[in-house]
């Protein structure tokens, strides 16, 4: 249990999309440093792998892997599972608490990562994919961030940076600490698509889930575009495939996955990585470092968790 210290751990690294071997050695010496045992499960293909794997362990690091009501019952030995990432909408919080077993996650250690791919995206929006024909400049412009934590704020750092002017909406921070750390608060969410960029950095909930929608895209002025770095099921994508058509101006940048990923790129034509781009999925956190800060704030929270019996970042159903 937690705060038993000097016991013997097993701790599985379940990685379908595997880290970077750097972070993996170093998340390996911080378990040996406290002599625990690692077992490792990267790439794997199929489900039946992931519950055979975690039969006898005591703890779990997990990315995107889906931890659910049947991994736990396999896990008969599990009392903490931490996700070396913010977004936490792929773990069974419920079926964790009821077999009391402590959900975390590893809030901005990812956050300068998916920063620069944010920018990285608007950019080569804005320029066209560097095709050679004229685009536009960032300065001055304005950006509202839909949800306002540690990456958004890096996002923001990026963008006043650039010149550019920063709104806000987050329910859960106060106006007067969103104007401190450099934004402008505003309402409503439907306040934030006044702007021409909405920044989304909110979790999967039965309240965002295809929140954003036809009503709120066509609020924005000409050349708005929406920078989706949260989940993909936040967006309504039935409603983003009529706007793309309905609005010629209209751009989307996507990190997190499309379903109708060729329907939309047909919409769009040759201008596909202008008006529209979607990377490979979830490329955010896909740094050297982004890999080394999740993965070894994971491996210290499960050690600290065991040892000190520390729950800091616990995740409530």
């Amino acid at each position: 249990m937690a705060g038993e210290a000097g016991k013997a751990r097993t701790v599985l690294l379940a990685t379908e999309k595997a880290f970077a071997a750097d972070a993996v050695a170093k998340i390996q010496a911080a378990f040996d440093e406290s002599k625990y045992t690692m077992k490792k499960l990267e790439n794997y293909k199929s489900k039946d792998e992931l519950l055979a794997a975690v039969a006898d362990v005591d703890a779990m690091i997990i990315r995107s892997d889906i931890v659910d009501a049947a991994v736990l019952e396999k896990a008969a030995k599990l009392k903490i599972v931490v996700r070396a990432g913010a977004g936490y909408d792929n773990i069974d919080l419920k079926a964790c608490e009821a077999k009391s077993i402590t959900a975390m996650n590893t809030p901005g250690q990812n956050a300068n990562a998916v920063a620069e791919l944010v920018f990285g995206m608007m950019l080569t929006s804005a320029r066209n994919n560097y095709d050679g024909t004229s685009g536009f400049e960032l300065v001055g412009r304005s950006i509202a961030f839909y949800g306002y934590g540690a990456v958004a704020r890096a996002v923001g750092k990026l963008a006043a940076g650039f010149g550019m002017v920063l709104y806000a909406y987050d329910p859960y921070i106060p106006k007067d600490a969103i104007k401190k750390m450099g934004a402008e608060p505003v309402d409503t969410v439907a306040d934030l698509f006044k702007h021409q960029y909405v920044s989304l950095h909110v979790p999967l909930t039965p309240e965002t889930k295809e929140s954003i929608n036809k009503e709120l895209l066509l609020k924005m002025p000409k050349g708005g575009t929406l920078i989706n770095t949260a989940r993909m099921e936040v967006v309504h994508e039935a409603q983003m495939l009529e706007v793309l058509k309905e609005r010629p101006d209209f751009c989307y940048l996507c990190d997190v996955g499309f379903k109708a990923q060729e329907e939309a790129k047909a919409i769009v034509g040759d201008k596909y990585m202008k008006r529209v781009i979607f990377t490979k999925k979830k490329m955010g956190a896909q740094t050297v470092e982004a890999n080394n800060n999740a993965g070894i704030a994971a491996a210290n929270q499960i050690v600290g968790f065991f040892e000190k019996g520390e729950t800091k970042f616990s995740l409530k159903a």
